[in-house]
């Protein structure tokens, strides 16, 4: 089947992106699902720094690829030996694949899957195929995704069955802002209630991660940005203190936690950040970082710090999620009223719109935009 899509071709093109067009709308050609995938219709995808960075050139990938990992959208197709899927089922997308076999998968760490990471590494799918097809070249999926397309074929492990009823462009948040910034808090972290919880970073993952500790019962909560607007959306969900990151950021969270933040999480991406996180933990903390800093980039910290004062420095990815297990739970306080994440939603677009979206999540004037289709 032809579909438009959304292919990128060349990383590293210069902003302004509606300008430069790193993103080309393009009709490609779709081939049925294979063995143990769906075909789903898209509804909705959102747009991710993950994907602003694959775009920079910061996430190096395969050329060309159909970008976008964040969606969501009803099935229309089924491959053989699927079981757990029927045609009209509406679903939400895991970028990692869960294979569901290799040991990090049985010790419950689909986020870290072995099978899953290799097909993302090389822009298949978790069978090591490809379904797409443009003008004599066959372009790759990323992360098992590729949901800046009217319709994707995925992996069934890719994919999570939810409530039909909640909207598209709420539903494409939990695959991946939602998944990870709330999960970085209650899966990495563990945050306990009365624990003090440190933010660096607002964006759809740091709001995330700050719903996440509103939820666990964090106190105090602050929230560290750059940008007025989303420290005030922060205080709007729950932040009990918020700062405006300059040269003293460091000292007004210890001021605001009494002498540091009992857990701290990076969300921004840049070493620098993570480094003002580790400062601003207080003796005996936990830093957990959820960002993707160019893989050249190193974090250095004094060593003795890590013994001396019993601090830890924990990775999150994918907010540590078994997706299956998750998602539905971060979805059933969402419509129980206790997860507002329609806040999140500043913009929807359309497709072609697509390059002057990424123009506004580079210039931070943006926290969750989504692509709506049909």
């Amino acid at each position: 089947m032809k579909v438009k899509a959304a292919v990128l071709r060349e990383m590293g093109l210069p902003a302004p992106y509606a300008q430069s067009t790193p993103l080309q709308i393009e009709t490609v050609e779709l081939a049925p699902p294979g063995p143990g995938e769906l075909l789903v219709r898209i509804t909705a995808a959102g747009l991710c720094h993950s994907d602003l960075s694959v775009i920079e050139g910061n996430r190096p990938r395969p050329m060309p690829m159909v970008l976008g990992h964040e969606a969501t959208g009803i099935v229309e197709g089924l491959g053989e030996h699927v079981h757990d899927f029927a045609i009209g089922d509406a679903v939400v997308f895991s970028f990692v694949p869960s294979c569901g076999h290799c040991a990090p998968c049985a010790e419950g760490r689909a986020a870290l899957c072995e099978p899953g990471a290799k097909a993302n590494g090389a822009g298949t799918l978790l069978t090591g195929g490809m379904r797409w097809s443009l003008n004599g070249t066959q372009p790759y999926h990323h992360l098992g995704v590729s949901g800046f397309a009217e319709a994707t074929v995925v992996s069934a492990r890719s994919a999570v069955k939810i409530d039909r009823d909640l909207k598209p462009e709420i539903a494409a948040l939990f695959g991946c802002a939602v998944m990870t910034g709330m999960g970085a808090v209650v899966n990495t972290a563990g945050v306990r209630p009365g624990q003090s919880v440190a933010v660096f970073g607002l964006g759809g993952v740091g709001l995330s991660a700050v719903l996440g500790a509103v939820a666990a019962g964090a106190y105090p909560i602050v929230a560290i940005d750059r940008v007025p607007e989303k420290l005030a959306l922060a205080k709007a969900l729950g932040a009990s203190h918020t700062v405006l990151a300059d040269g003293n950021t460091v000292e007004a969270v210890r001021e605001a936690t009494q002498g540091g933040a009992q857990v701290t999480v990076e969300t921004v991406g840049h070493e620098a950040v993570l480094l003002q996180a580790y400062q601003a933990t207080r003796r005996g903390g936990l830093t957990v970082t959820a960002g993707l800093p160019h893989p050249s980039k190193m974090f250095s910290i004094p060593a003795v710090s890590l013994v001396a004062e019993e601090r830890t420095v924990k990775g999150s990815y994918m907010g540590s999620a078994v997706p299956q297990r998750d998602i539905p739970r971060y979805i059933a306080l969402h419509l129980a009223g206790r997860l507002p994440v329609e806040k999140l939603l500043t913009h929807t677009l359309k497709l072609d719109e697509i390059n002057a979206g990424f123009d506004r999540l580079a210039r931070g004037e943006a926290v969750r935009q989504v692509v709506l289709f049909g």
